[in-house]
């Protein structure tokens, strides 16, 4: 941060903390620095100087830092943690590799957005409804009801593009929403006819949070770019391909 400023890039003011070596000075609040205080080469600025009282401002950036999340690579294979079923807690944050899926889709429903849930699958599987089955020991799993089927599929059953999709909902609808989420090939797996279904998902989140989708797929950049006409949120969800 200092170097940038050092160089001209961003304003003196502009620097919370200024790192040389084995040691790094703080902004004050009137504009001057504090001593040098020595930190290890391992160590970063922001978990050492992150104070409420020394460097509040550091503090504020790491915890806007920490809220962001990334969903890089969620496995849905026979193997997957999403597929297994888990002790249930309110989770109101999907973890990153979806092994908690069936309590973060329980606690959309309790306490964030039951109809945008409902609207999700429906748009992708109409007819369908999700449930969440309980068992006696408090395992959560996910079950989904689909038109025609005498009894409803377990998550052990679903096909992968069906659980990934499942899993973006859980991400997307989270009722603590971040200031920034990050997809990679959200695309992965999913059949072409999920990909309008998903882009309007990804919509919807966007009016909530920062959102940016990578992806290889044309037909999902098309599909997020009529969701995006759809609604007043175009400047806030980005792709590329």
């Amino acid at each position: 941060m200092a170097a940038l400023a050092r160089e001209g890039g961003l304003p003196a003011t502009a620097v919370l903390c200024d790192r040389l070596g084995g040691f790094v000075k703080i902004h004050d609040d009137d504009g001057g620095w504090s001593k040098p205080y020595p930190i290890r080469s391992c160590d970063s600025m922001l978990s050492e100087f992150a104070d409420p009282q020394r460097a509040p401002e550091v503090l504020g950036l790491r915890e806007t830092i920490r809220s962001w999340r990334f969903y890089d690579h969620v496995r849905t294979d026979a193997d997957a943690p999403a597929r297994r079923s888990k002790i249930g807690t309110r989770t109101f944050v999907l973890d990153h590799d979806g092994a908690d899926l069936a309590a973060a889709l329980q606690t959309i429903a309790e306490v964030g957005d039951a109809s945008a849930l409902d609207a999700a699958i429906d748009s992708a599987f109409p007819g369908s409804r999700l449930s969440i089955a309980r068992a006696g020991t408090g395992v959560l799993s996910v079950q989904l009801h689909q038109h025609g089927l005498l009894r409803p599929l377990g998550v052990e059953e679903l096909s992968d593009g069906t659980l990934r999709y499942l899993l973006w909902v859980a991400a997307l609808l989270s009722p603590r929403p971040a200031s920034l989420l990050v997809l990679n090939e959200p695309e992965t797996s999913l059949h072409s006819d999920l990909l309008p279904a998903a882009a309007d998902l990804i919509g919807h989140a966007a009016t909530q949070t920062q959102v940016i989708a990578v992806t290889h797929s044309p037909i999902l950049v098309d599909a997020l770019r009529r969701s995006a006409r759809k609604a007043p949120i175009a400047s806030r969800s980005s792709c590329s391909r």
